[in-house]
């Protein structure tokens, strides 16, 4: 009998008890990737760009200049996923010998830009586009982008990564130095949200 599943996860997966029972008491912490092939390991990172639809603007991001990728430039909210996102003891499901975890960007979404800009956002989410670069330290990075709907809050800045923020519509943010991509980003969403 699996102790933290119980009898219906043994009858249920009768040769993957004793993975599932170690998969579900280890936590994230214990994730390998010693038999990952290295030249297919990348970060994963999502961003948001906020659509406020009481006036029609989205929310930017001034980088703090100690950054190490775009120090200095305005953004979107946004960030990597770690591992301490995949809670072995609460997988969303167990398919065959795999634990799934499901909603993990929407998730990561909303806890970022509740860390960086202390509001909150909607889970749905539509996907804008997506780019793979190479960091200056060399590592290769997934980048996500998504339009979201702001929920509410008052913007308070992660303090030492950001200076500055702004709600710009689709000709102010042309005023800004931002990172390429973000001004069309900023558009296409006022554009999809108005519509």
């Amino acid at each position: 009998m699996c102790p933290v599943l119980g009898r219906e996860i043994k009858f249920l997966f009768p040769k993957h008890c004793s993975w599932l029972e170690e998969a579900f008491i280890m936590s994230s912490a214990n994730i390998n990737i010693d038999k990952a092939k290295k030249d297919k390991l990348f970060y994963f990172v999502a961003n948001a760009v906020i659509y406020r639809s009481s006036d029609g603007r989205c929310l930017i991001l001034k980088r703090s200049d100690k950054e190490k990728v775009h120090p200095g430039k305005y953004c979107v909210p946004g960030g990597k996923m770690e591992w301490g996102m995949l809670n072995l003891e609460e997988p969303s499901r167990v398919n065959g010998d795999v634990l799934d975890f499901e909603d993990v960007v929407e998730d990561l979404l909303i806890k970022e830009t509740k860390e960086e800009a202390g509001i909150s956002i909607s889970r749905e989410l539509k996907y804008i586009n997506s780019v793979a670069f190479i960091r200056p330290d060399g590592i290769p990075v997934i980048l996500v982008k998504f339009a979201v709907k702001y929920r509410g809050g008052d913007i308070r800045l992660e303090k030492d990564s950001f200076s500055d923020c702004a709600w710009v519509n689709e000709e102010e943010v042309k005023k800004f130095n931002c990172i390429d991509g973000i001004k069309e980003e900023v558009a296409e969403t006022i554009e999809y949200f108005k519509q």
